[in-house]
C-alpha cells in the first residue's frame, strides 16, 4: 500500500504570507485537479475532560473571519464545542498529496447567516436536516422515514423554516499548517501561527 510521492520542493519563498490566501490557492488547486468534494475536511473537538472525537463536515464559508460548516446543535460535536469552544480541522487531497491543518477556537456563526445558508439548501436536504435527530440512537430506519414524512406532509415544498436547533459554526484559526508529501516520507511543512495581527511563519522537520 506504499506509494512513493513525486512532489515538486515547497519552499518558503512559494508561500504567501497570508495564510488565507494560501489556503485559497490550495484550495483552488485541489478543485481543478476533479477532486470531489474538495470542500470537505475532518473536524476534531474533544469533551470537558479531553476525550476527543472526529468527523467529516462540508466547508460552507471562508473568509478573514474563519471557516464556516453547519451542523445540528444538538449533535456530539455541538455538545463538545459548548464544553470546550476549540477545534482542529484537517483538509487532505491525496491526488495531490497535499494537506492543511487548521486549530483555533469556535463560535457560532449569526443566525441571519444561518438562515441564508438553510434556506439556499435543496428542498430534500432541509427536510431531511429538520427531521433528523442528529447523534442520537433511533430504533430503526422505519423512525427517521417516519419522521421525515411527518415533516413532509406538513411542508410538502420543502420549504421548512430553519430548526432552531441547527446552524453553522466558526473555527477561527490559531494555526495553520501547510504539508505537501515528498519522495521518501521526507515531506514539506510550514506552520502559520499567529502573532497580533500577523502571522510568523516556520518550516516543520516532517
Amino acid at each position: 500500500m506504499r506509494v512513493e510521492y513525486r512532489n515538486l520542493p515547497l519552499n518558503r519563498d512559494q508561500l504567501d504570507d497570508d495564510p488565507l490566501v494560501q489556503f485559497t490557492r490550495w484550495m483552488t488547486d485541489a478543485e481543478k485537479s476533479g477532486i470531489e468534494e474538495a470542500n470537505a475536511f475532518v473536524v476534531a473537538t474533544a469533551d470537558s475532560a479531553g476525550s476527543p472525537s472526529a468527523r467529516t463536515v462540508l466547508l460552507k464559508g471562508a473568509g478573514p473571519g474563519g471557516f464556516d460548516f453547519y451542523t445540528n446543535y444538538e449533535s456530539r460535536k455541538a455538545a463538545e464545542i459548548e464544553s470546550n469552544p476549540v477545534a482542529a480541522a484537517v483538509f487532505l487531497w491525496v491526488p495531490i498529496r497535499r494537506q492543511i491543518r487548521i486549530e483555533g477556537t469556535v463560535s457560532k456563526v449569526d443566525q441571519a447567516l444561518s438562515d441564508a445558508y438553510f434556506a439556499s439548501r435543496p428542498p430534500e436536504s432541509r427536510l431531511a436536516s429538520a427531521a433528523s435527530p442528529q447523534s442520537r440512537v433511533v430504533a430503526d430506519r422505519e423512525e427517521l422515514e417516519a419522521a421525515l414524512e411527518e415533516i413532509r406532509s406538513r411542508y410538502p415544498d420543502g420549504g421548512v423554516p430553519r430548526p432552531a436547533n441547527w446552524g453553522g459554526y466558526r473555527i477561527k484559526p490559531q494555526t495553520y499548517e501547510f504539508w505537501q508529501g515528498r519522495e521518501a516520507r521526507f515531506h514539506d511543512r510550514f506552520l502559520y501561527t499567529r502573532d497580533g495581527d500577523r502571522w510568523q511563519i516556520e518550516r516543520l522537520a516532517p
